[in-house]
């Protein structure tokens, strides 16, 4: 999975773009989603919306509790992410190394983890 976190230095970097930059960084999205479709790898990908609408979710004694979050001292949250399935970590980042915000920033790579294998 590659995981593209919103942080300080990505808001940064995003409020000095103009507005031509930013469409081409959204296109820049797009294209690479399409790029991954057309090879094969890409299982989803997504951007989230502002954590301000994020409900944080738990159960307690058999009652769900949900809250509004995130709370004041988040500093970096989930903002997108690519779900891809390919040959390993080294083609997985090369992938990521195609991603908008890696030019700028970073982003995660990330196995999802394989559970299928587990005795449960």
């Amino acid at each position: 999975m590659i995981l593209i976190q919103s942080n300080e230095r990505s808001l940064a970097v995003w409020a000095k773009l103009s507005d031509q930059e930013r469409m081409d960084f959204g296109r820049g999205h797009m294209e690479l989603s399409a790029e991954m479709g057309s090879a094969g790898v890409l299982v989803a990908s997504e951007g989230l919306a502002d954590p301000e609408l994020a409900k944080w979710v738990s159960v307690r004694d058999g009652r769900t509790i949900a809250s509004d979050g995130p709370y004041a001292e988040v500093k970096e949250h989930l903002a997108g992410f690519y779900l891809i399935d390919c040959a390993g970590l080294d083609e997985a980042v090369a992938w990521a190394a195609k991603v908008p915000d890696a030019a700028n920033t970073e982003v995660e790579v990330r196995p999802v983890l394989d559970m299928s294998q587990w005795d449960m």
